[in-house]
């Protein structure tokens, strides 16, 4: 094997010494606690067999044979496209092959040279790293802190600023679970000539279409970016916003233009994934998430546990734990008597935030979750 570089050596080995280095694991049969899988949808049967029905007589059944502006632009991605639209009621809709992907895209080829991006500190990795590859300027405002942000427009404007400004913020924060003032936040934006863009990978779904569409403000948004790969189960992303949007980035967004479009049979399972959304069984799931959601947090009043976790009203409920030995230790209990609970360890969080982050699931029993938070009662001091 060739030589390893020393400062690659070095840099492993500093994770190595402070318990940071990451490692892959495999699927386990212990209770769901950690997946983004909130309604059951990965395992679900009756998308599987739609999507199998679905791919009959369809060409190139197995790989889409090129990126969409060459081969790969399948019927079945037109479909999918104007189900989104239709779905989410928006103009235009633009699929990429993960939310990882659409967030590259976006932010490396919409903002331009002259513009500014305006970012809550917390948003997601995916988000920060194509921010890094634009050519604007970007400042980051406190965690859901709309005084934060208007002090940072402010400035810019004082300095005599004339370009495009940008916002950006998550419906659900990933690491936190909670949720920003999104009306109050469009509200300003629209006031000031604002271009919001909001992430809802972890509220599609969860929250039947989102929490954009919940609160009517779908149309109040620059853009929003979904992804299915969280409570619809399978794989993928979209951008909606208006039809200009998806014209830019079809001719810019590097992620979509050089990368093989998603396979058909994968676009087959999505389409599939959104009708079984929509179906009496796709609304029974959300409503016993929804009710797990609210059983888990009756839960941590009856065990006292309320100091230990940050309130919020998604599925994501988390439990602050400081110190990366002290919350693998509570994990590994919690693995030991049979619950996924995963650390987040830094530095994926900063020193002394870190956490156990419990996903709540609709298929989670309610002996599942009252007793994963008595062990977690009996053991999280110590």
């Amino acid at each position: 094997m060739p030589y390893f570089p020393k400062k690659l050596t070095e840099k492993l080995k500093a994770r190595r010494l402070d318990s940071t280095l990451r490692n892959l694991s495999l699927i386990n049969n212990l209770v769901d606690f950690s997946s983004n899988d909130y309604l059951g949808f990965s395992k679900e049967g009756q998308i599987e067999k739609s999507a199998q029905n679905q791919m009959v007589g369809q060409l190139n059944a197995n790989g889409a044979t090129g990126s969409r502006l060459l081969s790969g632009n399948h019927p079945l991605h037109e479909e999918l496209e104007a189900l989104l639209v239709t779905f989410f009621e928006v103009e235009s809709g633009l699929l990429f092959n993960s939310g990882y992907d659409a967030n590259i895209g976006f932010f490396s080829s919409i903002p331009q040279r002259g513009d500014i991006i305006f970012y809550d500190e917390l948003v997601h990795a995916s988000i920060r790293d194509g921010i890094k590859m634009s050519d604007a300027k970007a400042y980051k405002f406190k965690h859901n802190d709309l005084s934060s942000l208007k002090q940072h427009i402010d400035r810019s404007r004082n300095q005599g600023f004339e370009g495009a400004s940008y916002v950006v913020t998550e419906s659900i924060f990933s690491m936190d679970g909670d949720i920003p003032d999104l009306e109050e936040l469009a509200t300003y934006c629209s006031q000031n000539g604002l271009f919001l863009i909001v992430d809802e990978a972890h509220a599609t779904g969860v929250f039947g279409k989102g929490l954009l569409h919940q609160l009517k403000l779908q149309d109040r948004v620059f853009a929003h970016i979904v992804t299915f790969s969280k409570a619809l189960g399978c794989h993928g992303a979209a951008i909606l916003g208006s039809s200009d949007l998806k014209d830019y980035l079809i001719n810019y967004a590097r992620s979509f233009i050089y990368t093989t479009a998603l396979p058909p049979h994968d676009i087959a399972v999505i389409l599939s994934a959104f009708h079984h959304l929509q179906s009496e069984k796709g609304k029974m799931q959300i409503r016993r998430l929804q009710e797990n959601i609210g059983y888990f947090k009756a839960k941590l009043d009856e065990f006292e546990l309320w100091n230990v976790f940050l309130s919020n009203e998604s599925a994501i409920q988390i439990a602050m734990i400081p110190e990366n030995d002290k919350v693998r230790h509570v994990s590994n209990v919690l693995r030991d008597n049979g619950f996924d609970v995963r650390p987040i360890l830094s530095p994926t969080v900063p020193k002394g935030k870190e956490r156990l982050r419990f996903c709540v699931h609709a298929y989670n029993t309610k002996e599942e979750i009252k007793k994963v938070l008595s062990l977690l009662k009996q053991h999280h001091n110590g």
